[in-house]
């Protein structure tokens, strides 16, 4: 807890740490991401005792996500290895679908209920490269929680997804939908 907390002081100047999401070094590597504090491809083996995966912090105040190295160590050490912009106003929370490759952000109410998914680019950047609205019927409410369940979950093409509202609206402090089993993202070729 410790590297997290000096990780989220470094991010204080911007305020409203709100999502977190791990994201391992072997789908990074594979995907060419790139490290913009080294200025070239990621390699894990330069983030000594940092485990084996980035850490991805949204921000509330101003839609960007944050990808940190933190050192395991005990010492505090991070380091700010990309800024990613979502094109949304605020961030509230990330989910990375693994088997997929998408990272996506959400927003609540402040973006009547807004959610992109992010790619690696050809210059191994997260993009945005899809987006979509809040589903048909669902209120513009304060939901801060997404989750996509696992692929072992499709029923007939759709796997659940899940939202947590903060103003439990109607009472209601979860709410399902379903999202397709198939790629979300046109292929990149």
């Amino acid at each position: 807890t410790d590297h997290i907390s000096h990780a989220l002081c470094d991010l204080a100047h911007a305020l409203g740490a709100e999502a977190i999401v791990w994201i391992p070094d072997a789908f990074l590597v594979s995907s060419r991401f790139f490290d913009s504090n080294k200025n070239h491809l990621y390699n894990p083996s330069e983030y000594p005792n940092h485990g084996s995966g980035l850490f991805f912090i949204g921000l509330e105040a101003n839609g960007q996500v944050y990808a940190y190295s933190l050192d395991h160590s005990g010492t505090g050490a991070f380091a700010r290895i990309a800024t990613v912009f979502t094109g949304l106003r605020a961030v509230m929370d990330l989910e990375f679908d693994a088997v997929q490759g998408n990272l996506w952000a959400v927003c609540d109410d402040t973006c009547d209920g807004r959610s992109v998914v992010l790619r690696v680019d050809v210059g191994g950047r997260f993009t945005a490269v899809t987006g979509f609205e809040r589903p048909d019927g669902m209120p513009n409410t304060n939901n801060e929680g997404f989750m996509i369940a696992p692929l072992e979950e499709c029923v007939a093409g759709k796997r659940p997804v899940y939202w947590a509202d903060d103003n439990q609206l109607r009472g209601h402090a979860l709410r399902r939908g379903t999202l397709s089993c198939a790629q979300v993202v046109a292929s990149k070729e």
